[in-house]
């Protein structure tokens, strides 16, 4: 299979086969299909199922319960602890300020917090 995948049924295919040639010694042909497929299946995925990053206020959120802080953490990194209310309920937006505190001092990814939210 050399060309794109276009039905579920084509990409259940080649991930059964994939499973079938997963221990094809490197520099056989048996391999280089392998690495084919998962080329197409890549494709495959990212058209049928693209990533979305989510809305800046989640990823906070998101970053806060991984590392155990609270939103008087984020008023600590902010300044004020009611900027922090605001920013996590929506009423106030992130400024560039807030984003470049969250990404260089608590290590969220920019492109995760420059996104548009509703308020």
């Amino acid at each position: 299979m050399t060309k794109q995948i276009q039905s579920k049924k084509e990409y259940d295919d080649a991930v059964s086969r994939i499973q079938e040639l997963w221990r094809a010694d490197v520099n056989s042909p048996q391999f280089e299909h392998l690495e084919n497929l998962a080329g197409l299946i890549d494709a495959y995925e990212k058209k049928k199922w693209p990533a979305t990053l989510p809305d800046p206020i989640s990823a906070i959120k998101f970053h806060m319960r991984q590392k155990d802080l609270k939103l008087s953490d984020l008023g600590d990194l902010l300044g004020s602890p009611l900027q922090a209310f605001e920013i996590l309920n929506k009423r106030q937006p992130l400024t560039f300020s807030v984003i470049w505190k969250l990404s260089k001092c608590w290590g969220i990814p920019t492109e995760s917090l420059i996104g548009s939210y509703a308020s």
